[in-house]
Order: C-alpha cells, then sequence, then structure tokens
C-alpha cells in the first residue's frame, strides 16, 4: 500500500469518523484544523484506523505525531513490516 492510498484511506476514515463528508484532508491536517476532531474523536479515530489497517499503535508513537502525514507515516512503517 502507497502512502497516497493510506492518506487517501485515513481521509476516509476521518470524515466518517468527524461526519464531515466534504471535508478536505491533507498531510498538514491537524485536529487544531477541525473544530470537530476533539479528543473523544481523536479515541474513536485512532480505533478506527488501527481495525481498518490491522495495526496496533503503541500511546509514544501517538504522542509524537503532529498531523495526517505523520500517521500515514506510522502505519506505512507498521503495514511494511
Amino acid at each position: 500500500m502507497t502512502n497516497q492510498e493510506i492518506l487517501k484511506s485515513v481521509s476516509e476514515t476521518l470524515r466518517e469518523v468527524l461526519g464531515l463528508p466534504d471535508l478536505v484532508v491533507s498531510e498538514e491536517t491537524s485536529a487544531n484544523d477541525v473544530d470537530e476532531w476533539d479528543s473523544m474523536t481523536h479515541i474513536q479515530l485512532i480505533s478506527a484506523i488501527e481495525g481498518k489497517h490491522r495495526v496496533r499503535f503503541a500511546l509514544g508513537e501517538l504522542q509524537s505525531l503532529k498531523n495526517v502525514g505523520d500517521m500515514v507515516v506510522l502505519i506505512q512503517s507498521k503495514i511494511s513490516k
């Protein structure tokens, strides 16, 4: 799976979890950019991404993420092992 494919998948998941079908997501998008992306939604989002990509994130990994692009790189590193 390429980074672009992962970005597309994460974007779709974000739109579903946040209930914002028209949300434009880029690698630079972060929780600070989306009013509906709060701490509860963040937990739901992580859970949905873990399930969709069959990966597990450690707390330390999640704390270091700054934006969607960082999430894409992390997912890529986990599925390419």
